[in-house]
């Protein structure tokens, strides 16, 4: 069973919800999906929203060990991607070795607003959250008093660790940012990093296609036709 958490923003429900139906309908394993949502974490997150927080999950991404008592292996996600390949091949990169493993962009944006108009902030390691891996008991430090009463830079920039010797490195393409990689065939998870075509004026944006896909794939129903019944009086 993989455990996986996703960022849930209610301004980003449809965005949670196609990301999900992506990974259900690539995996080979069973997953359990649990949202991280900031009205199922009061009195677990009590820190006040930051002026510079873009999402509703910002800090609580690193609330994902102490969720899990600090035992095995869990997946974060932000909401706003789509899983092109199987789940299981990225969960099969756990190494021992290290206390979360990331994509390790070098991501300078250049653009000062991103969707919803917010500020575009630019600081070191920026993006190597919004995917880990966490080796949960070696996440101890990701205590609920150090996430609420920890900065942002001190979270995302990974100091509760010891060392950046403890963060392992993940394959690019589990973390490809829409827009500003290269695309390319070999891509296992898209994020639509400055916005996703859920937004009207990021429906354009490089694959839009394969997000939309999944989005018609989740509201999909199978529909009965109704069966004929013989009419007994024309006998």
């Amino acid at each position: 069973m993989i455990r996986i958490f996703i960022g849930f923003d209610r301004r980003e429900t449809a965005a949670y919800h196609a990301l999900c139906q992506s990974i259900l309908a690539n995996a080979s394993v069973p997953v359990a999906i649990t949202p991280l949502h900031i009205e199922h974490l009061k009195g677990t997150l009590t820190r006040s929203r930051d002026p510079l927080q873009s999402t509703d999950f910002a800090f609580s991404r690193f609330l994902t060990p102490y969720l899990c008592d600090y035992n095995g292996w869990a997946v974060f996600m932000d909401c706003d991607m789509i899983m092109l390949d199987d789940i299981a091949k990225l969960w099969r990169l756990r190494d021992e070795k290290y206390a979360v493993q990331v994509v390790k962009h070098d991501h300078q944006p250049t653009e000062s607003t991103k969707f919803l108009g917010q500020q575009q902030t630019r600081y070191e390691k920026k993006n190597w959250s919004s995917v880990m891996l966490f080796n949960n008991a070696r996440c101890v430090g990701l205590t609920p008093d150090y996430v609420n009463s920890a900065t942002g830079l001190q979270l995302h920039q990974f100091k509760w660790l010891a060392h950046d010797g403890l963060i392992g490195a993940l394959p690019a393409r589990w973390n490809h940012l829409v827009g500003y990689d290269e695309p390319n065939t070999a891509v296992g998870l898209l994020h639509y990093t400055t916005g996703g075509p859920y937004f009207a004026e990021y429906a354009d944006v490089p694959y839009a296609e394969e997000w939309f896909c999944y989005r018609d794939d989740m509201n999909s129903v199978e529909e009965r036709k109704p069966q004929l019944v013989p009419d007994s009086s024309a006998a």
